[in-house]
């Protein structure tokens, strides 16, 4: 019993770490397309701004499928009641990253509509980005669970105001995450407007901060003897800290570091109150979804661990790869 408990809390960590690789890869860039029309002004700066994004948004996107069939293959009971209960936010979430791919496509290739795409490209990042927020705090704080392990609210059970700040706070986090990069990746006025919106995201970010951690550690009591929860605060506030210092110096390439260091600390919270929860129930704690109520069997669990060990080094090292190839300032006329 005591080692298929050691699997359950590994492949714990493994989604988690899976999940947190996806929200600062793909965070970035759904932050920039949905920044897109206040932070390019001209035609050439929009291109800019897209050809930041243009070889890794797709590939950053591989982490949230590799987090998801890992949740059904050691977790199948709390994969089959998220994707059944939040099967609108689901669909939501799906339409939303369609059209942020679509849009990019249909603006290099329809000028007359260009203005269209880009409003559709903005829209369904940040509709994208605050309904993972949303999704990720209402499995947290808790939904009504049956005890066939079936979700049993609906749609608008999902858009309580805890669970909304929760979305808040990684739209927030992910804005900073693409403001962030913009500065990183652009030259001119483009990136001088970039450090106007990371400067106003930070303030925002802090602000923000505050109150999702006061919430959670009055939300769940059992975070104030937390050592992990205490961490995290200290990872946020440390890269906001680094965020403000830097911002005066004009030190273009440490910026997103620290706004990604931030954003660790606000998921490591989420992960301290989460665990060992993968859905809590908000009718009863003998409800909820746990790692140990819910994972497949230890022959299972096992096997999956070995394939980890080979591909995830294989997946990091690629994306590795991929960044230290298309490293430097971005260019309007790159195309991908």
């Amino acid at each position: 019993m005591e080692n298929i408990h050691n699997f359950q809390i590994l492949w714990f960590i493994l989604i988690f770490v899976l999940l947190l690789g996806y929200a600062l890869l793909d965070g970035f860039d759904l932050g920039v397309a949905a920044l897109l029309p206040f932070l390019g002004i001209k035609k050439e700066e929009k291109d800019t701004l897209i050809a930041s994004i243009g070889p890794v948004w797709d590939g950053n996107e591989v982490w949230l499928i590799t987090g998801g069939g890992a949740l059904f293959a050691a977790f199948p009971h709390a994969y089959a009641t998220a994707f059944s209960g939040f099967y609108l936010a689901m669909m939501l979430v799906l339409f939303a990253l369609i059209f942020r791919a679509v849009s990019m496509e249909f603006r290099a290739n329809d000028p007359v509509r260009a203005s269209l795409w880009e409003k559709a490209l903005a829209g369904g990042s940040a509709l994208a980005a605050l309904l993972f927020g949303v999704a990720l705090g209402n499995v947290i704080y808790g939904v009504p669970l049956t005890g066939k392990m079936e979700y049993g609210g609906s749609f608008f059970t999902l858009l309580r105001p805890v669970p909304l700040l929760f979305g808040i706070t990684g739209l927030a986090a992910i804005l900073l995450q693409g403001a962030s990069w913009a500065v990183m990746k652009t030259e001119g006025e483009l990136q001088e407007r970039s450090f106007k919106a990371t400067r106003i995201l930070m303030w925002i970010n802090a602000i923000v901060a505050v109150l999702y951690f006061a919430v959670l550690i009055v939300t769940f009591p059992r975070l104030s003897g937390n050592i992990l929860f205490y961490v995290a605060v200290v990872f946020t506030f440390a890269g906001l800290i680094g965020l403000l210092f830097s911002l005066g110096k004009k030190n273009d390439a440490a910026l997103f570091w620290e706004s990604s260091f931030s954003f660790i600390g606000l998921f490591l919270a989420a992960g301290a109150a989460q665990f060992p929860n993968l859905i809590t129930a908000s009718n009863g704690p003998n409800l909820s979804l746990t790692i140990y109520n819910s994972s497949t069997g230890l022959y299972t669990l096992q096997i999956m661990a070995v394939i980890a060990l080979i591909g995830m080094p294989i997946v990091i090292g690629y994306t590795i790869f991929v960044y230290r190839l298309f490293k430097g300032k971005a260019k309007a006329d790159d195309h991908y």
